[in-house]
């Protein structure tokens, strides 16, 4: 092996020393580094991509940075350590309103809801009246906001007022659920899970909501989120960012063997709960984005500012420009 090593070398030599040609080595791929959760759907995903290669065979070296939280992984964005993170557009919307480039491509639906406990009594909403409800997420979280007008379009009152709001941390809500402390929960979608394979059931989903507001088709509320610099700098590599990551939401939709491998890494300790998660990840993907959707989350946006007002949007009275980047085009 020393013998041919040293051979393929001396041969390399001597066709530079005649002045030969030598074989083109390719291009290393462009970088792209996206921060991301250490927990959470979004490292699924990104999982997928690298172990089957998705980032080079579209083109791109993808270079997961992992962050704390999800103000982490903005201020890694903001500072330029990362070219893209998942986060909602809400909050492209209020940093364009500031004068920043940042800009938003889907990545995926909120799929969450209000859970019950199976024997809590409470059939429809207006059963939530004196009863606890705990919600992830704090006093501006969109869903919340989202159901305190539905109330207020099917009941005629304001659920911050007719039920008991309990706010705290989504691991903290479940542990009250499920040891009846509290009878409903809103919930980030993944805790859902973990409450449906415990026998809790959904009272109000986000599409009943979003149909009773008279908005259609329900927009996506999560997405990747990159500067327009990197879009115009980076279009390939961008592109090659997006094509991976819907390319593994194809496989995960497809693919349950695919899932069994990436068990481990959803922390779901049973078969119950992994089922469960599996079952409404799928439900969460997008499958058509356009002139309609956005248009839903212009809607969105005023339905939501008026209740969350400055706390939430700032000083917008509308969704900014740009939020959306027009080049985003859903891979068929």
């Amino acid at each position: 092996m020393i013998g041919r090593r040293a051979t393929l070398i001396g041969g390399v030599a001597a066709g530079a020393a005649a002045g030969l040609p030598l074989p083109a080595r390719a291009a290393p791929l462009p970088v792209v580094r996206v921060g991301v959760l250490s927990f959470g759907s979004v490292i699924w995903e990104l999982d997928v991509v690298k172990w089957r290669g998705l980032d080079a065979a579209h083109g791109i070296d993808l270079r997961i940075i992992r962050t704390a939280g999800k103000e982490g992984a903005a201020v890694a964005l903001e500072g330029g350590a990362v070219d893209a993170i998942v986060t909602d557009w809400f909050w492209v919307s209020r940093q364009r309103a500031a004068g920043a480039d940042f800009t938003f491509a889907p990545f995926s639906r909120d799929t969450g809801g209000i859970y019950v406990a199976q024997h809590s009594g409470i059939r429809r909403l207006a059963d939530l009246k004196g009863r606890k409800l705990g919600i992830a997420g704090g006093p501006v979280d969109k869903s919340w906001l989202l159901l305190r007008a539905y109330a207020e379009k099917t009941l005629g009152r304001d659920l911050d007022g007719l039920a008991s709001p309990v706010f705290a941390a989504p691991p903290l809500l479940n542990h009250l659920a499920l040891s009846g402390q509290i009878p409903a929960v809103l919930n980030f979608w993944q805790f859902d899970a973990v409450l449906a394979a415990a026998g809790f059931r959904p009272l109000v989903g986000m599409g009943q909501v979003f149909a009773a507001l008279g908005i259609s088709p329900a927009p996506p509320l999560l997405g990747w989120v990159f500067r327009d610099r990197f879009a115009r700098a980076e279009p390939a590599a961008l592109r090659g960012l997006l094509a991976a990551s819907y390319a593994a939401k194809h496989a995960l939709l497809t693919d349950d063997a695919l899932w069994q491998r990436l068990r481990p890494v959803m922390h779901a300790p049973d078969a119950a709960v992994f089922a469960a998660l599996r079952r409404l990840w799928r439900r969460g993907v997008i499958t058509r984005f356009g002139p309609r959707e956005i248009a839903a989350a212009e809607a969105t946006f005023r339905v939501v500012a008026r209740l969350g007002g400055p706390a939430l949007v700032g000083h917008q009275s509308a969704l900014a420009p740009g939020t959306f980047w027009p080049g985003f085009r859903l891979p068929g």
